[in-house]
């Protein structure tokens, strides 16, 4: 049977070419959306890890979540040094990070922060950062660029920049007098580390010593290797990341951070919130994979149109097969045969194209769009587009395969 369909395939193999390449094509759709699809939700959610608490000023989880870890937005207000300092000073707190926005260099955002956050930041499967050249900041106008920022720019070590005031794409107040020189360029993420330009907190307070309200109100002429640049000490930063000796005391520590009775702050869990914000704008994915289905709904509906149509063709094919003993069932499984080999080859053919595509653009991806995707597409939701398909394929091919069954001898004669 497996023989006669393969055959009988070959002897119409124009037209049955072009409806493999069109499910191959619907195929390559539905299996590249999926697996994009899922890849992103699991960078986005995976943006940071091993991070117990997000702590900043008063405002809502996913504003925090959003200036903090994304680099979007403004944050709303900043916490005092002293509340940092309280907050780590606490028994059940392993280690802290500080955060300090508000600055960029060319649209991309600076970040203020210490040696902590290259020893303890995760992402990802709580993986470390790694340097793809130089080293961390051991001077206080040194600077660490992430890998995006660095590629697009063309930036090397030991080279010069100016950090500019404020985050918009043109800034008129650039902070000339103090240039920082790039001491290290870290390996890509996938993150918004990779966008980032990471500087001391001593640096970010060297360049606005003598401002006011966002204005220069005086030159205080202070140069690279005055001594005291390495003993300035912050008044406030944005916001800082939280990580406890047993995560058993997040809940108490959150609620003590929430009720701190110096200045209104929130503590807010980053894996909850982050979830919370893949909620909200993850609704395009629904429509996508909407699309998908569609578009191989249609393929598989010309397939069955593409078997429809050579039934004619093939009448006097079948009629032999009926004349030399076949019976109905025969004839009906070979219409069933023939579809699910063109479905499953389709399959095939789809899944080591999409898999050798993104092998190909892998490194692209990740250095252009910041998305690092596995190269074998692996999520549930896939194989059950497959054995979708497979299943799809079969009832559909009953309709040729019906009318084949039921087309009488006698009458075909």
């Amino acid at each position: 049977m497996f023989e006669v369909a393969w055959s009988s395939l070959w002897s119409r193999r124009g037209s049955v070419l072009l409806t493999a390449a069109s499910l191959t094509i619907s195929m390559i759709i539905v299996i590249g959306v999926e697996h994009v699809r899922a890849q992103a939700e699991s960078s986005f959610v995976r943006t940071v890890s091993e991070v117990d608490l997000l702590v900043g000023a008063r405002t809502s989880q996913i504003n925090l979540l959003l200036y903090s870890v994304f680099r979007i937005g403004n944050a709303t207000n900043n916490i005092r040094w002293q509340s940092y300092e309280d907050i780590s000073a606490r028994p059940d707190v392993s280690w802290s990070i500080p955060l300090s926005l508000g600055d960029s260099h060319r649209s991309y955002r600076v970040l203020g922060t210490n040696s902590q956050y290259f020893e303890y930041f995760r992402y990802g499967d709580a993986e470390e950062l790694r340097f793809a050249e130089g080293e961390p900041f051991s001077h206080v106008l040194h600077a660490v660029l992430g890998s995006e920022v660095a590629n697009s720019l063309g930036y090397d070590l030991r080279q010069e920049i100016v950090l500019s005031h404020g985050i918009g794409n043109t800034s008129f107040v650039n902070h000339e007098n103090l240039p920082f020189i790039v001491s290290g360029i870290l390996a890509p993420t996938g993150t918004p580390v990779d966008r980032t330009i990471h500087v001391s907190l001593q640096g970010i307070e060297a360049i606005h010593l003598g401002w006011q309200n966002g204005v220069q109100v005086a030159a205080l002429g202070l140069e690279r290797e005055d001594p005291r640049l390495a003993e300035l000490q912050p008044n406030q930063i944005t916001a800082m990341l939280v990580g406890l000796e047993t995560p058993m005391a997040v809940f108490g520590l959150q609620r003590a951070i929430n009720n701190y009775p110096l200045e209104p702050l929130t503590a807010i869990l980053p894996a909850v919130a982050l979830g919370e914000l893949w909620q909200i704008i993850g609704t395009l994915e629904g429509l996508l994979s909407i699309i998908s289905i569609l578009v191989l709904t249609a393929s598989l509906l010309g397939l069955s149109t593409m078997l429809l149509s050579s039934l004619r063709e093939r009448s006097r094919e079948l009629a032999l097969y009926r004349a030399v003993g076949a019976r109905p069932f025969f004839i009906l499984w070979i219409i069933e045969l023939e579809a699910l080999s063109l479905t499953v080859i389709s399959i095939g053919m789809s899944y080591l194209i999409v898999a050798v595509g993104f092998a190909i653009t892998q490194s692209w991806l990740s250095e252009n769009f910041a998305l690092v995707i596995e190269v074998w597409p692996s999520t549930p939701r896939i194989w059950l587009y497959m054995g979708g398909a497979i299943v799809a394929s079969a009832v559909i091919s009953l309709i040729p395969a019906s009318v084949a069954y039921s087309r009488s001898l006698g009458h075909v004669l």
